[in-house]
């Protein structure tokens, strides 16, 4: 495709507001968090600074100043188009999740933003999926698919023909996906996977390591940015791979959020290495609700000295949760005050609208 820069292509308005250019200033200003983590917001701990970052970057004009929700909710963004709906993933997920519907109980609201996970295959096309192989998972369960390969190794034919649990819907490309999504809901892309084993998991690495391991995101990336550069959504990536992360932001100025495991601080680290927009941890993390330090994540990851939430907003970063379930859960979570609910299910904030 020919070079067409975003700001070329794009006819929404870009976000001028007050608030959107303070939220950089801001993050530039910032000193010392009273909430345990120290340093300038904006610094690079162990990496060299950003600011010589080239012009040939794409430019993303629809970025947002803040989470938009609805009616002081937080977003609702759906979890590989709600997974605990429809079959993850797939053509039919992500158009039912940008729909919505009705019940004589309360309105199932439509997604603000569709959670899609993209990973390559063996011709290198663009495809949405979530696992490694399509047809097994680790500790024997049943994959995805009833075909079998790791995605990568398998020809695109074969891998868009897979059937996604038995729903009649196959795997798709990405930009079929895209095409099914409307212009006014966002696409959390998750760069899931480029084509290898050889993938640094939810760490922060040192420089020397990044750069080997950026070769290695930098042709799936560029093929990921190629696509979406021809939709007009608002579009926010994230990954467990700061690698990822890091060749997104040296190719573009697309939105990006850290997503955390086990560690907060090295999350925030990563969020303030690349000054991204959000940060996206498990909702485990969130101090004040009933939920926080679940013995599911390993002991002694040093939460105790950081309020995960209290430093993002105070640094201007969106918090976005995952992965809900129930009612409860996001209920709690709203009132604790994260920005966004990534669930399986549309009725997280259902309990609440009929009261």
């Amino acid at each position: 495709m020919s070079e067409i820069h975003d700001d070329e292509r794009r006819t929404d308005h870009p976000d001028t507001s007050s608030g959107a250019l303070r939220r950089r200033s801001f993050i530039v200003a910032a000193g010392t968090s009273a909430t345990g983590i120290s340093g300038a917001a904006g610094a690079t701990p162990s990496h060299e600074s950003r600011d010589d970052t080239p012009d040939t970057r794409r430019h993303d004009e629809s970025k947002r100043n803040h989470s938009i929700g609805r009616d002081g909710d937080p977003d609702l963004i759906a979890h590989r188009g709600f997974a605990g709906l429809y079959p993850e993933n797939t053509v039919g997920a992500v158009d039912a999740a940008a729909r919505g519907g009705q019940s004589a109980i309360a309105p199932s609201r439509g997604a603000d933003m569709i959670e899609i996970d993209v990973v390559p295959t063996a011709e290198n096309d663009v495809v949405v999926f979530h696992d490694s192989r399509l047809a097994g998972r680790d500790g024997g369960e049943r994959g995805l698919t009833d075909t079998e390969g790791v995605v990568w190794e398998t020809d695109t034919a074969t891998v868009t023909n897979a059937e996604v649990l038995a729903s009649g819907e196959t795997v798709p490309r990405l930009r079929s996906v895209l095409e099914a999504i409307p212009p006014h809901v966002g696409v959390n892309v998750e760069l899931k996977n480029p084509g290898s084993f050889d993938v640094a998991f939810a760490e922060s690495l040192p420089q020397a390591e990044l750069e080997e391991r950026k070769q290695r995101w930098q042709p799936f990336v560029a093929r990921v940015l190629d696509i979406v550069d021809d939709f007009h959504h608002e579009y926010l990536f994230s990954s467990f791979y700061e690698a990822a992360l890091a060749t997104t932001r040296d190719a573009s100025d697309y939105a990006v959020a850290p997503l955390l495991w086990n560690s907060v601080r090295d999350g925030v680290e990563i969020a303030r290495r690349y000054d991204s927009e959000a940060i996206h941890p498990p909702y485990h993390m969130i101090r004040g609700t009933p939920f926080y330090a679940d013995q599911r994540y390993e002991d002694g990851a040093g939460w105790a000295d950081i309020d995960l939430l209290a430093v993002a907003h105070e640094e201007g970063r969106d918090v976005n949760v995952f992965t809900l379930a129930t009612w409860y859960q996001g209920e709690q979570l709203a009132a604790a005050g994260v920005d966004g609910l990534i669930s399986d299910h549309a009725d997280v904030l259902r309990f609440g609208a009929t009261r």
